[in-house]
Formats: C-alpha cells, sequence, structure tokens
C-alpha cells in the first residue's frame, strides 16, 4: 500500500470538490481523507495501490465541473494505516 498526501489549489473550496474526491476514491477502493484548508486549498491523503492512486489523481486535477485546478502538488508519504475514506 502506498500514501500520498495531494495538495489541490485553485478554485477547489465550494464547488463540491471534497464531495467529488470521495466518490472517485470509494469508487476505486482508495483509504484517507480529503479535506479544506485554511489557505483555500484542498489535502488529499490517498491510500492504496499505485494504479488506483494515479486514476485518483487524474480526477484531481480536473475536478468537478464548476472547479478551477490551477496547481496540484503530490508528495509520498510513510505508510499509515486508514479503515476508510471521509471527507473531514
Amino acid at each position: 500500500m502506498l500514501t500520498y498526501n495531494i495538495n489541490v489549489t485553485g478554485l477547489v473550496q465550494g464547488v463540491n470538490f471534497r464531495a467529488y474526491i470521495y466518490s472517485k476514491a470509494k469508487y476505486l477502493n482508495i483509504k484517507g481523507y480529503v479535506k479544506n484548508l485554511s489557505d483555500g486549498s484542498v489535502e488529499i491523503r490517498a491510500q492504496g495501490d499505485e494504479d488506483s492512486i494515479q486514476k485518483l489523481i487524474e480526477h484531481a486535477k480536473v475536478g468537478p465541473p464548476m472547479a478551477r485546478v490551477s496547481n496540484i502538488k503530490i508528495k509520498k508519504e510513510d505508510h499509515e494505516k486508514f479503515h476508510d475514506f471521509e471527507i473531514k
């Protein structure tokens, strides 16, 4: 299992971005969470197999229809055990 921290900036709050990522993560069987940060970005902690995480990253680069993603930063993290995917 791989764990990634994904930070997405742009117009990503108030546009159903977290719900969009939640539905994609659940479909891809990814564990972790998605949450809004105080700087206006969205943080995704994703744990799963490489293929599923890459698919989630591709979804995060686009986001839902109202979102406008300007940048995405991806960092591999130490293994952390998640049991489900949640919106924080």
